[in-house]
């Protein structure tokens, strides 16, 4: 059986509930933003690379509530309230922030790992005279925002806390919690490891929030902190 906290369970708990409000007013700042004053607030808050003149360390944290669309913060914010209600109502809100926060940078320092390599790999290309110095400055200014990699974090808590839940795809297919994260994961390492240049998705912040997720979740799980179905 699941540790819930006392209260019992409940449908939209507070770190969940504030995160999504946090979220959707930024969304809305970013847009009055753009329209009214014409000012990307991306430039300012959304993750650079950390070579780059906007790179700031505050965005670390800021990436993680902001959005590139209505289609972007409105799936985030089901899969967060899918998932993280659950996960919270089992740990409780302190951890559940805690938790969510660590999945968040450790996403973010993932994905700038990952920009190292490529960065290397662009200036090399430069050198050699296969690219413009323009795709160099492109990648300098390019923005990466979005609740996704803590998400990811969520969705492998989740999956650890209750591995034989079952998960319906498309609201009809059963799944096991189980394999679908294991599924995901390996969607994403494998159009991560494909370099599509059409592709503009952070994979490898979605793997680097799993990978904490399910690093920190199972530390918690052995220490006996919440529970889950079995």
């Amino acid at each position: 059986m699941a540790e819930f906290r006392p209260g019992g369970f409940s449908i939209l708990p507070p770190v969940v509930k504030n995160l999504i409000i946090i979220c959707v007013l930024v969304f809305l700042a970013q847009q009055v933003s753009i329209k009214v004053f014409h000012y990307p607030l991306e430039y300012l808050f959304a993750l650079h690379y950390w070579q780059s003149p906007l790179f700031k360390p505050f965005q670390l944290v800021t990436h993680l509530f902001m959005h590139g669309g209505f289609w972007h913060i409105a799936m985030n914010m089901f899969a967060l309230w899918m998932f993280g209600r659950i996960v919270e109502n089992v740990w409780g809100p302190k951890r559940f922030l805690i938790f969510y926060m660590v999945c968040g940078l450790g996403a973010a320092i993932c994905f700038l790992g990952a920009q190292t390599i490529e960065f290397h790999s662009l200036t090399n290309a430069y050198l050699h005279g296969q690219i413009p110095v323009s795709r160099i400055q492109q990648f300098l200014y390019e923005p990466v925002l979005g609740a996704s990699g803590a998400i990811y974090g969520v969705l492998v808590a989740f999956g650890v806390l209750f591995p034989n839940s079952l998960i319906y795809l498309w609201f009809f297919v059963p799944i096991k919690a189980k394999w679908c994260v294991i599924g995901f994961i390996a969607i994403e390492l494998y159009t991560a490891m494909e370099q599509n240049p059409n592709d503009h998705v952070a994979h490898f912040a979605h793997l680097g929030g799993a990978l904490f997720g399910f690093l920190l979740a199972r530390h918690w799980k052995k220490k006996g902190v919440g529970g889950g179905f079995y």
